[in-house]
């Protein structure tokens, strides 16, 4: 049977989409080939066609044990003979399987990465005539990807083992260098490679800026009453909880999943959301490899994610039935540290490689084995920061050949077992530069995803010059591009290059110089007050006003420098830093044209706009008089006000909680002040949404009403 009979056969399709034709033919003719097609452009039939029209059994790597079920029901629905083999199957059933397979019964059969750990599954599949061993998500080999796993980095060593069998590798994103490193470590040193276009026409890509939780709630609550069906990405287990009992104070049908449930919990909810029997999945970055749903309307981010190509590849999980879909990341700065803590425990330093591989084999038995759990094992070795360290320092020892890990069979539990348990932990040859230069790439791929919360340039554009396409022309869809349509970006004119000239001066001097560059020390907020000659206690307090660029731009409005601070990271001639707040550096280009180069090009803003409030401080106190009376509410407020304070600490005393936790003064104002007659008109206000004060909304308002009826 040809490919198109085959195609027409088994999938009702008379042609191919674009791309699929040329990677079929290779693979036909005996290449190995590493596809790399967005996510809904077709990648599974790239290895299920050839499969097919080709004598033996194709294997196809998959990490999805969770879909393997759906794949292979949908498989056979089409009358193909296809199977599984993973953890949810008994041995009895995977003997049954490897015997299909032996018989050519199967043409395809999705295996999960850890089966290759067993030696005696190793030796079944060298009597099986393999027509296509195919890897997806092949992006989880390279350790320079977002996903790696060390299942997947040993596959080279089993294609070896299986002499070799033709290899597809195929990935929804991968960099120039996760390419690279997928044939490197696979061996493919003659794969063709195919990369199809990624940019993705359907998809609005938008970040939204917050000041906290509560305006991304705020933010979130819209977008799902609006596209009703998606996907919200957290980066915590604990997040995954908090906005899982948002969804179902909204009444949102939803699925929670993250690592910390067990695997049936987490299969339940996938299977549940495939089935459409949920509308909104909020889930850690494990959830959506392979989810064929194809009519999610959009796709948020609660927090930054730790890369381009896994921000990507989340991303395209929305509109792959080719209608508009949204992308939102709600980007709150502060948030940069819980990935800065994924990057620490993913790169855990010799020092803690080596203290654990003392651990192990200090506590290794006769067989030398350890049966003790990751925390375990953390609190045992030195300078140890988290258990994620642990896991990644294991992974590291059974890279370079001195454990294995292993099932305990009846324990939900994994074993450690000593290769070469005679080595001592200073001797251990482990390549300390590449531990060092994992860390470096990890960090310039969170640097990069800042950069890309605060670029004015084309959402689209960004992301697929990062992923090696370099003459794409903007979306016209994201927020960067709808916001600049109609703005020109031009070279400075006139007076502006002296502007931006001391705009560079004041950042410089409020930066500490060292000799990799400019290591930046405040915000956009302190540098404009220093620009503006602010009289601010905080100013005088660090000794700006002392510095020589002082007022040096207090002819222009706050508004104005705001911009103009944005535009400059844009451009490139500043760049935001990675802690916990955003400070601003000058880079090497922006120490340039401190120096007077004009070669440079930005959207100039338009000076005289309206001035800018000052931005919410959640922590600032209220000054309040001698009497107790707030100074700053209006004086036909402060009768109102008193009452419901009364109101609060009556509460707080029956609670036994402190007054703040019942409701913050500034809520209490904004309720003297608005006077909602129910709470459903108090939440309709933006400060009055607090969770802690939501409860206790209905006491406030009958106060409400007394005072009004007096």
């Amino acid at each position: 049977m040809n490919p198109l009979d085959a195609l027409e056969k088994y999938f009702g399709f008379r042609e191919f989409r674009e791309g699929q034709q040329e990677i079929i033919e290779a693979i036909l003719e005996g290449n190995d080939a590493l596809v790399i097609m967005p996510t809904g452009g077709g990648k599974s039939l790239c290895y299920q066609l050839p499969a097919l029209v080709r004598p033996g059994t194709a294997i196809i790597v998959s990490p999805l044990i969770a879909l393997m079920k759906d794949q292979v029901d949908a498989l056979c629905a089409k009358g193909i003979d296809a199977g599984f083999i993973n953890s949810s199957l008994s041995l009895a059933e995977q003997r049954q399987r490897i015997h299909d397979m032996e018989t050519g019964k199967l043409k395809l059969v999705y295996v999960a990465p850890e089966r290759f750990r067993n030696r005696a599954f190793l030796e079944r599949l060298a009597n099986i005539q393999i027509s296509l061993f195919a890897v997806d998500e092949a992006h989880c080999i390279s350790q320079w990807g977002h996903d790696f796993r060390p299942d997947y980095y040993r596959i080279g060593q089993v294609l070896d083992q299986l002499s070799r069998p033709q290899v597809l590798a195929l990935t929804a994103t991968a960099t120039p260098a996760v390419r690279e490193d997928i044939l490197r470590s696979l061996n493919l040193s003659e794969a063709k490679t195919f990369v199809a276009g990624f940019a993705r026409p359907n998809l609005s890509l938008r970040v939204v800026q917050v000041q906290n939780d509560a305006e991304k709630f705020d933010r979130l609550q819209r977008l799902v009453a609006e596209k009703k069906t998606g996907i919200i990405y957290c980066a915590t287990r604990k997040k995954v909880e908090a906005v899982a009992v948002e969804l179902a104070e909204w009444g949102v049908p939803h699925v929670a999943y993250h690592g910390g449930m067990d695997e049936n919990t987490r299969s339940s909810a996938q299977e549940k959301f495939i089935a459409k029997q949920a509308d909104v999945a909020v889930a850690t970055n494990a959830f959506g490899m392979g989810i064929d749903r194809d009519d999610l309307r959009f796709v948020a981010h609660f927090e930054i994610p730790g890369s381009i190509e896994a921000y990507y590849q989340e991303v395209g999980r929305a509109g792959r039935d080719g209608h508009p879909s949204s992308c939102e990341m709600l980007f709150l700065h502060p948030d940069v540290r819980v990935q800065e803590f994924f990057i620490e425990g993913s790169n855990p330093g010799f020092e803690v490689i080596a203290g654990l591989w003392g651990v192990l084999r200090s506590r290794a038995n006769e067989k030398k084995e350890v049966e003790l759990t990751i925390s375990d094992l953390a609190s045992l070795v030195p300078n140890c920061k988290n258990d994620m360290a642990v896991s990644s320092a294991l992974s590291v020892l059974s890279k370079n050949g001195y454990l294995e890990r292993y099932d305990i069979p009846g324990k939900h539990l994994r074993g450690t077992r000593l290769l070469k348990p005679e080595t001592a932990p200073a001797a251990l040859s482990i390549d300390r530069e590449a531990l060092d230069e994992k860390e470096r790439i990890d960090r310039d791929r969170l640097r990069q995803m800042i950069d890309f919360a605060y670029s004015q340039e084309c959402r689209q554009k960004f992301i697929l010059g990062a992923l090696g396409e370099h003459a794409s022309a903007p979306c016209g869809k994201c927020d960067r591009c709808l916001s600049r349509s109609d703005k020109k970006i031009r070279p400075p004119e006139g007076e502006e290059p002296l502007v931006v000239q001391k705009l560079l001066s004041c950042v410089a001097r409020m930066s500490w110089r060292t000799p990799d560059g400019w290591q930046g020390r405040f915000g956009k907020q302190r540098i404009i007050q220093v620009l503006q000659g602010a009289e601010a206690k905080p100013i005088k307090d660090l000794r700006l006003d002392q510095l020589s660029t002082f007022g040096i731009l207090s002819h222009l409005d706050a508004a104005y420098l705001r911009d103009l601070l944005s535009e400059a990271v844009s451009s490139g001639l500043l760049e935001v830093g990675t802690g916990q707040y955003p400070v601003l550096s000058l880079t090497r280009l922006g120490e340039s044209v401190m120096r007077g180069s004009r070669d440079y090009r930005m959207a100039w803003p338009i000076p005289g706009g309206a001035p800018e409030l000052p931005p919410p401080s959640p922590k600032r106190k209220t000054a309040t008089a001698k009497d107790g009376t707030a100074k700053d509410v209006p004086p036909g407020d402060r009768e109102l006000f008193e009452k419901l304070r009364e109101q609060r600490a009556s509460i707080a005393k029956a609670k036994g909680k402190p007054a703040y936790l019942i409701a913050q003064d500034a809520a209490l104002r904004e309720l003297a002040s608005r006077r909602p007659s129910s709470a459903k008109a108090a939440l309709a206000v933006q400060t009055l949404k607090a969770k802690n004060l939501r409860p206790h909304l209905p006491a406030f308002i009958q106060t409400i009403r007394d005072h009004h009826s007096l």
